[in-house]
């Protein structure tokens, strides 16, 4: 359906609808009171014309009423109908000088709904040519003819003017208001888009504790499709605390003035499973006005979160020492299984010193594996604790050397080049020399453990106001589906390359917590046989001015 101009509403249409259906017969009746002398005129009236005029007119008020404008060629045509029935009536029956010239100013109010500014013009412009149509037919009849036409022309003129102003400035407001509805829609439409992306359960509750807004997290958290609207809080969320004691939360609602947090809350399902919430909730308070007070609200808001999963200090301290004992454990076992079978080889006549020697190697070999990991388990306490974290100034130059002469012999011994990379600038980075030079070196005696030809290079390189930390190898690289789990801690790779090497699986976690203590993240770029580059960034100290 045809929706008109800026103006257009459905109730100012239908107005000109009942309007169009009840003018012929106004019109009708004026006419027949002017062919019986009640209403005098000057113009000559054919009484076979004026029923023929009222016949299409009530033909066309009737169409118009019974079919409505469904595109704009119909309220095109209809107009231009209205338009020349009403300028033969004015000219042919009651004249311009008549009141019905005020039917015009409707027709004219109708252009503009349907057609905005360009329809008023042009009714205007009708208007005027209705004007000069009478004026050439009455001027020798009536003198004066073409002064009541002219003050007929001003008063109409005058009339849409006034008539555009105050549609124009309806249509302002019309369009303001439609700009501040869009913008509360889209504000409304933000803050629920936000809301319901949530994944925290929320809900909103009246003064009477009955919810009115939720989200859909809220129906996950209560596994449940039902709608919780007009429901009390406490019948949808029952607590209990920690000594299953049933707790209220409306009554803890009522008794909040601000923001408060709890995690001590059980909920618990209808079929006896319960889990853990972390509660936070508060009232919603009013906007301040002089007609309320600042300290009213409109509701509570309550967030709810499962942390049934959520590991506590202790549980993963729990976790970490059940699974560092069970790594523990086979070192261990073979250790001091070897060095009993020593014990009972010493007393056997038959040893000799070969079969001594091969089964202390392998003793040894488990001792040096368990000093190597109780060395990380200390490293990972230090990082986790905080212990030696101190900031200073480290010349990245004098780093660099400083780890190339350390690992040198190290490399040399497995026939590997030690390589050095580094920028004819390097500055100064702030940060815990600690942590920088046991990242630095567990990457590197990764690097040399794992690459069995060619070079391990150190690459420092500084861009900008940052330092690329990079060791580089040709070793065996790290498949696509182990590069996502490198950095998990007692990992290693089911590569067989991987297990021939003994390692604790502890060296690149250590790594990205040792990285995150500096605030910066490890980058892996592998491929599998061609080798691989881990590096990290970190800013470079500005120079202070003196």
């Amino acid at each position: 359906m045809y929706k008109g101009g800026p103006i257009y509403t459905p109730s100012l249409v239908k107005i000109f609808r009942y309007a169009g259906l009840l003018s012929p017969v106004v019109l009708t009746v004026y006419g027949i009171l002017i062919q019986f002398g009640y209403i005098q005129t000057a113009h000559l009236i054919d009484i076979v014309g004026f029923y023929v005029l009222m016949f299409w007119w009530s033909a066309v008020g009737i169409l118009q009423f019974i079919i409505p404008n469904k595109t704009k060629l119909d309220s095109s045509l209809k107009l231009i109908a209205y338009h020349l029935l009403i300028g033969a009536y004015l000219v042919f029956i009651s004249s311009l000088s008549s009141p019905l010239i005020a039917s015009w100013l409707l027709l004219m109010m109708a252009s503009y709904l349907l057609f905005s500014t360009r329809g008023l013009e042009s009714s205007i412009l009708m208007f005027a040519a209705v004007i000069s149509i009478d004026i050439v037919m009455w001027r020798d009849v009536i003198p004066t003819v073409m002064n009541y036409d002219l003050v007929a022309l001003i008063v109409v003129l005058l009339a849409g003017v006034i008539a555009l102003n105050i549609f124009r400035s309806q249509e302002v407001n019309k369009n303001d208001l439609n700009k501040s509805k869009a913008q509360e829609s889209l504000q409304r439409d933000r803050v629920s888009t936000i809301v319901n992306n949530m994944t925290d359960a929320v809900l909103s509750t009246d003064m009477e504790g009955i919810i009115r807004v939720y989200n859909a997290a809220s129906l996950n958290l209560l596994d449940t499709n039902t709608s919780l609207n007009g429901h009390h809080i406490d019948e949808i969320l029952p607590l209990a605390d920690q000594k299953s004691n049933s707790v209220s939360l409306f009554k803890e609602l009522q008794a909040a003035k601000t923001v408060i947090k709890r995690d001590d809350l059980n909920y618990a399902f209808d079929d006896g499973e319960q889990i853990r919430l972390e509660i936070t909730y508060s009232p919603i308070r009013s906007s301040y006005s002089r007609s309320k007070k600042s300290e009213t609200h409109d509701g509570y808001i309550v967030i709810a979160r499962d942390v049934t999963k959520a590991k506590s200090l202790e549980e993963e301290r729990d976790e970490f020492i059940s699974v560092t004992s069970h790594e523990l454990r086979t070192p261990l076992t073979i250790a001091e299984g070897t060095i009993s079978n020593v014990q009972v080889m010493m007393e056997h006549p038959d040893v000799t010193p070969a079969m001594l020697k091969e089964a202390v190697n392998t003793a040894h070999e488990q001792i040096l594996f368990l000093a190597s990991m109780v060395n990380d388990l200390s490293t990972l306490s230090r990082a986790e604790r905080g212990v030696a974290d101190s900031t200073e100034d480290i010349d990245v130059r004098e780093l660099a050397h400083k780890l190339h002469d350390k690992y040198n012999a190290e490399a040399s011994t497995k026939k590997l080049h030690l390589n050095l990379d580094l920028s004819p600038k390097l500055g100064v980075v702030h940060v815990s020399r600690l942590y920088i030079e046991e990242l630095l070196q567990n990457l590197l005696t990764n690097a040399i453990k794992y690459t069995k030809k060619g070079s391990v290079t150190i690459i420092f390189e500084q861009k900008g106001d940052k330092v690329n930390f990079a060791v580089k190898d040709t070793g065996i690289g790290i498949s696509k589906s182990d590069q996502a789990k490198i950095f998990a801690k007692f990992y290693r790779s089911e590569d067989y390359r991987t297990r021939e090497t003994s390692g604790t699986g502890l060296g690149l976690y250590i790594a990205a917590k040792l990285a995150h203590k500096i605030g910066t993240k490890i980058t892996t770029v592998s491929r599998l046989n061609f080798g691989s580059t881990f590096s990290f960034t970190l800013p470079v100290k500005k120079e202070q001015k003196n």
